[in-house]
Formats: structure tokens, sequence, C-alpha cells
């Protein structure tokens, strides 16, 4: 099915739809930042993997590309069960519930993702890049989410907050390449969510050696180390 453009200036369906997930991912990562509970954080990156697949299900309908319901799918499994788990099973044999604190505060932290959040908006806009799939904002809105995930992992001193910041970032990426090659063929999605995968092992494995050895998450440690 495809959906007719907007008419004098008056979003689409479609467009008002998209645009309405694209923001809600941009404001679970706002809440990923602010959250003082690891599982929380957790709890979050889920709902926003699960926002990524409602999103690729949104195109799928609306523009005809029957591939993304696979993708949606696979993401779904993924991001949203199998990653949460690992992450949450790793939480309980550490014993950890609250996140580490930051190197800066929560509100000079939030104002800094706000000021990055609206860089990266107007920065992508003032590109005029077009999609025939996903309205321009929404690359904005990606190119946003990107930059507060990068403070979250900044900020950050554990290591649970940098991993959700990490995985977090590559939904940003998701919901970019949606807007720009939602077209593209199926088994390179795939590979990007493969790619995550990796980084989960790798986590994983840094988080139950630096919990064994410092029965902590927090990585304030790493910055005493010398070589």
């Amino acid at each position: 099915m495809i959906v007719p453009a907007a008419v004098d200036g008056v979003p689409s369906t479609f467009e008002a739809a998209t645009n309405a997930v694209a923001v809600l991912l941009l404001l679970t990562e706002f809440a990923m930042l602010r959250a003082a509970l690891s599982r929380s954080q957790v709890r979050l990156y889920a709902v926003q993997s699960l926002l990524v697949s409602v999103l690729a299900v949104i195109v799928a309908a609306s523009r005809d590309l029957p591939e993304l319901y696979a993708l949606a799918a696979v993401s779904l499994v993924l991001k949203v069960i199998a990653v949460p788990w690992v992450i949450t099973r790793l939480l309980r044999d550490a014993r950890v519930e609250i996140a580490g604190s930051g190197a800066i505060g929560v509100a000079s932290a939030t104002l800094l993702s706000l000021a990055l959040a609206g860089f990266g908006f107007f920065a992508v806009g003032s590109l005029d890049i077009r999609s025939r799939f996903l309205p321009q904002a929404a690359l904005g809105l990606s190119m946003s989410i990107v930059l507060v995930a990068f403070v979250l992992m900044i900020v950050r001193r554990d290591l649970v907050s940098q991993a959700v910041g990490f995985y977090s970032l590559e939904n940003g990426v998701s919901l970019a390449s949606l807007v720009v090659a939602a077209g593209l063929p199926l088994i390179i999605e795939v590979a990007f969510l493969f790619d995550l995968l990796v980084a989960v092992v790798v986590f994983g494995v840094l988080m139950r050696v630096h919990q064994h050895r410092t029965a902590s998450l927090s990585t304030e440690s790493l910055t005493r180390l010398q070589g």
C-alpha cells in the first residue's frame, strides 16, 4: 500500500506516525540518561528497540517493502528480548542495582544532551537530505539519538550504562538507515544486527571480568591504571 503524500503542507498520516515514533525514540534516550537504576536503563533500551521494530513495520506496510517485516521480527527477537535478557542476567549475577554516577551532574548532562540533540537535528536539516521512505525530520532525530547516546556513554561511569549507550546508538543508526536506505537488501540489514551481538558478547565478558576483579561495575578504577 502506497500512502499519498502530504497535501498543502499538512503531514500525511504516515509522516505523523513515523515522526511520533522517532520522537519517542529520542525521549527514551533521554530517559536512559536520567535513569538511576541499571535495570531501568535496560528496560528503556528494550522499549526503544521495540519502537524501532514498530517503525520498520509501519514503513513496510506503508511503502510496500515486505522484507522489512523480517527485519522487524529479527530486531524484536534480538534487541527487545535477547539483549535485555543477557544484560539482566549479568546484573543479577553481579548484584548491582544502582547505575554509576556521572562525570557531571544529571542536570548538566541533560542540558548538554539537549544542546547536542538540537545541534544534530538542525545540522542534518540544513543538509536537505530527502528520502522517499521517511520524512526528513526522522533523519534529524536519528542524529540526535546518536549524539545523546554518546553523552550517555561518556558521562556515566559504569559498564552497564556505557553498554546500553552503545546499544542505543545502534538504534539511532537503524533509524537513519530506515530513512536513507529502507530498500537495502535484507542480508545487509541483518549483518548490522549481528554486529550488535558481537558487541553484546564483548561487553558481557568485560562486565564479568571487571566485576570479578573489582566487585563493582564502576569504571572509575580504570582511570587509575598506569602503563
